[in-house]
C-alpha cells in the first residue's frame, strides 16, 4: 500500500513513514526513494506535523488509540490542521474508531474516516483494493472530501470504493464481510476435505463447486488445495505468504461482539470461531494463510505434497 502511494503521490512532495519495525522502514526508503523524498520518523505525531493526508493501518484497536491518541506521541499531539485528512485503514471495533474520530475532530486535527480494505496481499501490491469509506460521497465543493477521494484512489479502485455516509459505516461493513469470509473459508475447507478424502480428484471436485450453488469468492481466490485453480492462491506455495490464521480470531471476534450488540446471536460464527482457535495453534497453520484450516480439519493434499508435510531446517513448515 505505501510503495503504491509513493509511487503515484506527487515527486516533489515528502512521504512520511513511522513503523515499529525500523528494518522494514529502512528497505521502504531505500527501495522507493528515486520516487520521491521519503523521511522515516519515530511517531505518529512527526508524521502527521507536516502531513494533508495521514493513512494508518495497525493490528487492533489498542494500536489505533495508540497511533492517534497518545498525548505525547500520537497523532491528537501534532499540531492542528482542519484540512488535514486521516483515514484509519485498520479493521477494529465500531466504538473504537467513533471514539478516536470524536477526539481529533474535538481538538480540530483533522477529517479522521474509517476506510477499511478489502482484497488481501494481491489486491494491495496491486493497488486495487476496494475501501469501505465512513464518509459521504466527494464532492467537488468539498476539498477535504476530494483529498480523502485522491488519497485512497492512490491504493485501492474508484470502481470499489464504497461511501457508506457516516464514521464507523465503513468498519460495520467490513466486520459483516469478513463474518462471511471466516465462516465460509472454513466451510469450504471440510468440504473439501470431506469430497478428497472420499476419492475424488479434486479438480473435478472444484470444477463441480465453481459451476453449482457451493460457488464463493473464497474457493475460487483462496482454494485451499494447492494447484487446483488456474490462478495463484498461497495454499501454491507451503499457504505463505496470505491472510494469517490468527488473524481470523480478531475479525470472528469482532462479527461476534457486533451481533451480540444489537441483540441477535452469531451462531455460525461462534461455532468457526472454536475451530479456528484450535489452527491457530496448529504447527501447519500457525503464521500461514487461513486456508491452512484445510489440513487442521483433515485435509489431504495432491500426491507429491504429502498428507502433513514437515519442518524445514529453519523452523519453516514446508510440503513434500
Amino acid at each position: 500500500m505505501a510503495s503504491n502511494i509513493r509511487k503515484k503521490m506527487q515527486a516533489s512532495a515528502t512521504f512520511y513513514i513511522n513503523d515499529i519495525n525500523a528494518s522494514a522502514c529502512a528497505r521502504f526508503k531505500n527501495e522507493y526513494s528515486a520516487y520521491g523524498p521519503i523521511e522515516i520518523v519515530s511517531t505518529a505525531r512527526e508524521a502527521a506535523e507536516d502531513a494533508k493526508v495521514v493513512i494508518s493501518i495497525v493490528p487492533g484497536a489498542t494500536d489505533v488509540k495508540k497511533v492517534y491518541l497518545d498525548e505525547k506521541d500520537g497523532v491528537i499531539a501534532a499540531k492542528k490542521d482542519e484540512e488535514r485528512v486521516l483515514c484509519e485503514c485498520s479493521t477494529v471495533d465500531v466504538k473504537s474508531t467513533r471514539e478516536v474520530g470524536e477526539q481529533l475532530q474535538k481538538q480540530g486535527l483533522g477529517t479522521y474516516v474509517d476506510t477499511p480494505v478489502s482484497g488481501g496481499v494481491p489486491a494491495a501490491e496491486r493497488g486495487d483494493l476496494s475501501m469501505l469509506i465512513g464518509h459521504p460521497k466527494p464532492s467537488a465543493s468539498n476539498p477535504t472530501s476530494k483529498r480523502l477521494e485522491t488519497a485512497l484512489s492512490m491504493m485501492g479502485s474508484p470502481q470499489k470504493f464504497f461511501y457508506l455516509s457516516s464514521l464507523g459505516a465503513g468498519l460495520t461493513a467490513k466486520i459483516s464481510n469478513n463474518y462471511l469470509s471466516g465462516t465460509i473459508l472454513l466451510a469450504t475447507a471440510e468440504a473439501l476435505a470431506i469430497g478428497v478424502a472420499q476419492g475424488l480428484d479434486p479438480k473435478e471436485l472444484y470444477s463441480v463447486i465453481r459451476a453449482s450453488t457451493g460457488q464463493s469468492w473464497m474457493c475460487d481466490h483462496v482454494m485451499p488445495i494447492p494447484n487446483v485453480t488456474d490462478i495463484w492462491v498461497p495454499s501454491n506455495s507451503g499457504y505463505k505468504p496470505g491472510f494469517k490464521t490468527q488473524m481470523m480470531l480478531k475479525d470472528l471476534g469482532l462479527g461476534i461482539e457486533s451481533a451480540k450488540q444489537v441483540g441477535l446471536r452469531p451462531v455460525m460464527a461462534e461455532a468457526a470461531l472454536e475451530v479456528w482457535e484450535s489452527a491457530s495453534k496448529d504447527e501447519r497453520c500457525f503464521d500461514r494463510d487461513g486456508s491452512s484450516v484445510y489440513l487442521h480439519v483433515g485435509g489431504k493434499l495432491p500426491e507429491g505434497y504429502g498428507d502433513k508435510g514437515r519442518k524445514g531446517q529453519d523452523g519453516t513448515w514446508e510440503f513434500e
